[in-house]
C-alpha cells in the first residue's frame, strides 16, 4: 500500500495547528458572487448526467467515469446522523457496490462537533441505524491520524487525515449535494475536504482559530480555501484513482450532519451527475442550482451566497484543480450535449417520501 510523504505526529504537536498555516495568508473574495458560464475561460471537461434518480441511475453514472478505479477502493460517503431524512439510499449504494465494486469498502471519518459520530463507538452504532451493514464501514480516523502534503496551498503545507487512507488505492467520493450551513453547499469538494480530515485535527485546522471559544469562528472565504486545501491533498494523493458521483436529490439548505434538524427540502430533485473533475462536477450542480427559476432555487441560492460559498469553487480553479467549464452529457438521452437550463427544464416540486 503507498504511504508515499506522509507523517505520523502525536496529539500534543498535531494541535499546534498554527505550525501549519503560512504567516500573512489573506482570504480571497468575491465567494458570494456567481459567475455566469460565458464569463468563465479555459478548458472544458466532461460531466455525465442522468434525471434517473434509483440504484439504476447511481450506476449508469458511477460506470461513465471508473475506468481508473482499481486495486483497494474506498467510498466516501457521508453517511448521516441517526435516521437522517436525506441522505443517499443506502439500497442504492448497496446495488453500486454489489455490481461494480464488490470489494470495496465505504470510508468515513468521526466528526468535529459532540454527536452521534463523535466517537468510534457511537458511529459505528448510528451506522447500524442508517443501515449500513452490507459492507464494511473503515472509519479511517478509528486508531490514529497522519498529515499529507498540501501543494501549492496558503493556509497549510499538510492535512491531517484519518491513519487508514493509505490503505487504499483508489478513493470513489459518493456525495448528496445539498446546502450546507457553513459551507454554503456541500458537493464533492466538502465530501473529501472536511469528510477524509480527522475528527480531532483535520478537521480543526480548517474550522477553528487556535485559542479561540468558538470552535466554527473561521468562516467564508477563509473557510472554503481552508476546506479547499484539504480537498487538494487527498485529491493529490490519489492521482488519477479517484472519481466523483453527486446526487442532486433531498436538497435541504442542511448538511446531512443535522439529520432529523435539517431545514425542510424545498429545493426540486434534479438528477445524479459524474465526472472525474471534481470542479467541473460542483460547478456544474451549482450551475443546475442557478439555473432553476427563483421560486425553485431561492432558498438554496440564499444559503450558497451568504455563506460565499462559491469561493469553493474559484479556489479549486486557482489551485488547478480542475476546469469550471464543461461538457454535460444527457445519459438519458443518447449522450447528447444539453445546457444547465436543459437539464433542470420542466423539475416538479419536491415531495418528502
Amino acid at each position: 500500500m503507498k504511504r508515499r510523504m506522509i507523517a505520523m505526529f502525536s496529539w500534543l504537536f498535531a494541535m499546534g495547528a498554527t505550525v501549519l498555516a503560512q504567516s500573512g495568508s489573506i482570504p480571497g473574495k468575491d465567494g458570494n458572487k456567481y459567475v455566469p458560464y460565458e464569463e468563465r475561460t479555459g478548458n472544458e471537461s466532461i460531466v455525465y448526467f442522468t434525471r434517473n434518480l434509483s440504484a439504476e441511475g447511481l450506476v449508469k453514472a458511477y460506470e461513465q467515469v471508473c475506468a481508473d478505479i482499481e486495486g483497494k477502493v474506498g467510498v466516501k460517503l457521508h453517511t448521516g446522523e441517526r435516521h437522517g431524512p436525506n441522505i443517499i439510499p443506502h439500497d442504492w449504494v448497496r446495488s453500486l457496490i454489489q455490481k461494480d465494486l464488490p470489494d470495496a469498502n465505504i470510508v468515513e471519518t468521526n466528526t468535529y462537533y459532540k454527536g452521534d459520530r463523535y466517537m468510534t463507538a457511537q458511529h459505528r452504532q448510528t451506522l447500524r441505524v442508517n443501515g449500513w451493514t452490507f459492507c464494511p464501514v473503515d472509519i479511517m480516523d478509528e486508531e490514529d491520524t497522519l498529515t499529507i502534503p498540501v501543494k501549492g496551498g496558503k493556509w497549510f503545507e499538510k492535512m491531517a487525515v484519518g491513519s487508514h487512507l493509505p490503505d487504499y488505492n483508489s478513493l470513489v467520493v459518493l456525495t448528496h449535494f445539498k446546502g450546507h450551513t457553513q459551507g454554503g453547499f456541500g458537493g464533492s469538494s466538502k465530501n473529501i475536504g472536511i469528510g477524509c480530515a480527522d475528527g480531532r485535527v483535520g478537521k480543526a485546522w480548517i474550522h477553528t482559530t487556535p485559542g479561540q471559544d468558538n470552535q466554527w469562528d473561521i468562516a467564508k472565504e477563509e473557510f472554503m480555501e481552508r476546506m479547499t486545501e484539504s480537498t487538494k491533498a487527498v485529491i493529490d494523493y490519489f492521482g488519477k484513482h479517484i472519481t466523483y458521483v453527486n446526487v442532486m436529490r433531498n436538497m435541504s439548505v442542511s448538511c446531512d450532519c443535522e439529520g432529523v434538524n435539517a431545514a425542510p427540502v424545498v429545493t426540486p430533485n434534479v438528477g445524479i451527475l459524474s465526472s472525474t473533475d471534481i470542479l467541473a462536477l460542483d460547478q456544474a450542480c451549482v450551475d443546475l442550482v442557478y439555473a432553476m427559476t427563483e421560486a425553485e432555487h431561492h432558498d438554496l441560492v440564499e444559503r450558497i451566497e451568504t455563506r460565499h460559498g462559491l469561493r469553493q469553487l474559484s479556489y479549486m480553479k486557482e489551485l488547478g484543480m480542475g476546469n469550471d467549464r464543461y461538457i454535460l452529457i444527457d445519459l438519458d438521452n443518447g449522450g447528447k450535449r444539453i445546457t444547465a437550463a436543459e437539464a433542470v427544464k420542466g423539475l416538479k416540486p419536491f415531495i418528502q417520501k
